[in-house]
This record gives structure tokens, C-alpha cells and sequence, in this order.
């Protein structure tokens, strides 16, 4: 070591620490809340859309056990009528009371139809579903196809705001 120069005496350069990532910024906390509000929004909107569904999910079901019940014993004209009834059970859930409960004929027909006319099936209900019921005979409506445009019905009708 030189006595006669002065940088020699001097210590090494210290390395500043690392900036470390706790505690958090504010804008950090700000945006986790708002992460975390955005989340808890979404959650609430999907649960109360799944509960607004539940009789969608219930009707299913019964539609279902209609169809088994009418591959059992084959009674075209029952299964029509306990098909209109569980649609039209649907409808008083899904719309006014007073709109549905006294739809019959052409007006159970138009609103069916009307409220299906989105759902992207060319397929709409007939005349001959709607007098099933009040003809003597088996129904001229397939009971099959039924099914199928009575599922898409209870899964894709349009509800009232």
C-alpha cells in the first residue's frame, strides 16, 4: 500500500441490495382488488345464470323420461299430450302467466314458434301437434322428431327480460 495515494485507501464498492418484490407497489394492490372484484362479479353473474337454468336442467329430464316411457309402451297420442303439457309447464316458468296460461291452438303455436326462432333449427311445430290432442287416432306428428324439437325448445327458447 502507497501512502501517497489516497485511492488506495479506500474501501471497496458496496453492490446496493436487489429491489426486492414485497411489499407490494400501491397500483399493485389497486389492481389485485380490482382482479379480484372482476372475479368475485363473474362468479356471482355464472350462479345466478345456472339458477336461473335449473328448470331448463329439470325439464330435460322430464322430457327424457317421457321419451323412455313412450319407447316402453308406444302410445304415440299420450306421449304428444304429456309433451304439450310439460312444454306448456315450461312456458308459465319461462314467461308471463297471463300470456301462457291461456295460449291454445294457433296462439301455443306462434308463441312456441316465436320464441324458438333463434335457436337455429329449421324445424318449427305444426298444426297437427297442437290438435293432437283433441283427434281421435294416433297424432300424424312423429314422436321422434318431436322429441327433438321439444329439446331444442326447452334448451334454446327465448325468455322474457
Amino acid at each position: 500500500m502507497n501512502p501517497q495515494d489516497p485511492l488506495a485507501q479506500l474501501h471497496p464498492l458496496r453492490e446496493p441490495e436487489l429491489i426486492g418484490w414485497w411489499p407490494l407497489a400501491p397500483v399493485w394492490w389497486v389492481l389485485i382488488a380490482l382482479l379480484l372484484l372482476v372475479l368475485a362479479a363473474a362468479v356471482y353473474w355464472l350462479w345466478r345464470r345456472y339458477q336461473k337454468r335449473a328448470y331448463r336442467r329439470q325439464d330435460e329430464r322430464q322430457l327424457a323420461a317421457l321419451l323412455s316411457t313412450y319407447q316402453d309402451d308406444a302410445d304415440s297420442k299420450a306421449f304428444v299430450a304429456r309433451v304439450n303439457s310439460l312444454l306448456k309447464a315450461t312456458a308459465l316458468v319461462a314467461y308471463p302467466r297471463r300470456t301462457v296460461a291461456a295460449a291454445s291452438g294457433e296462439q301455443w303455436l306462434a308463441l312456441l314458434n316465436d320464441t324458438l326462432a333463434h335457436s337455429g333449427t329449421d324445424h318449427t311445430f305444426t298444426a297437427e301437434f297442437a290438435e293432437a290432442g283433441y283427434r281421435p287416432g294416433p297424432p300424424a306428428t312423429d314422436p321422434e322428431q318431436l322429441h327433438q324439437l321439444a329439446l331444442t325448445w326447452i334448451r334454446h327458447h327465448r325468455v322474457a327480460a
